[in-house]
């Protein structure tokens, strides 16, 4: 990083799951550096999803290297979930003919029902589903559902709404990060994980408004659908990290979604 910037500024690693990002600082200029960061970056920022892209670099190597703004900014708390503030920017994304384009061009094909299934078979052993009741009970429902999820509409989903993955700046300006995960695929994938893990039952309604839909039968079915499918592969992540206290977590919260 130092030979891109020069030994004058003072680099330190951002965390993350990949080692790859870094915070850049020098005479009260800052920068966030990412390593390898898809070329969709280029299009979030044109859209105003993502912090400013300043600049573009590739190495000797070839390793491509992306600077953004780094911006006076707090994450969002599970209470903030609910503003209109997430709706409109969530709908901004789903609606977004620019990014579905990219993610195309990208070479990413449709994340399917089917698909999801197809994979959680082959990942939940007879070991897990006899040791976890309830992942033998969700598997057997999303298999039941399957036919009632089928939806044409698939858009740019980000795939992981984690309060932690929102940005709210001291202007006001609210940006969603971390976009490694994003896929082509139903709109509900996101709704349904953040109304399900942030916003209370009661008020579903009037957040779908918000977000510019209604809450019909079809669109309860395909949340809980995929609410149950990505619980289940987040099971299975936190699995191979032996973190039992998540795994318990991610347990409870399907007996809670699977008993509505």
């Amino acid at each position: 990083m130092e030979q891109l910037l020069g030994k004058e500024w003072e680099i330190t690693p951002a965390g993350g799951a990949t080692g790859d990002a870094y915070f850049a600082e020098y005479e009260g200029k800052k920068l966030f550096l990412k390593r390898n960061s898809s070329p969709f970056l280029a299009v979030l920022s044109a859209e105003g999803i993502v912090p400013k892209l300043v600049w573009t670099k590739r190495m000797e190597n070839g390793d491509v290297i992306t600077a953004q703004q780094w911006l006076n900014a707090r994450e969002l708390k599970p209470h903030d979930m609910g503003s209109e503030q997430v709706a409109n920017l969530l709908r901004k994304i789903h609606c977004s003919k620019e990014l579905l384009a990219m993610l195309k061009r990208l070479g990413k094909t449709p994340l399917l029902p089917a698909m999801m299934i197809n994979e959680l078979k082959v990942s939940l052993t007879s070991d897990l589903l006899e040791t976890y009741p309830i992942i033998q009970h969700a598997l057997s429902w999303l298999e039941h559902e399957l036919a009632s999820v089928e939806h044409e509409e698939l858009v740019v989903c980000h795939c992981d709404i984690n309060h932690n993955n929102w940005l709210l700046t001291e202007d006001n300006q609210l940006y969603l990060i971390d976009w490694d995960g994003a896929m082509i695929a139903d709109p509900a994938i996101d709704i349904g994980m953040l109304l399900y893990s942030y916003i209370p039952e009661e008020q579903w309604e009037e957040w779908l408004r918000i977000y510019g839909v209604q809450l019909t039968e079809h669109l309860r079915i395909r949340m809980k659908w995929y609410v149950v499918s990505q619980t289940l592969f987040s099971f299975l992540w936190y699995k191979t990290k032996n973190e039992e206290k998540e795994m318990q977590r991610l347990l409870h919260f399907l007996e809670r979604v699977l008993g509505k």
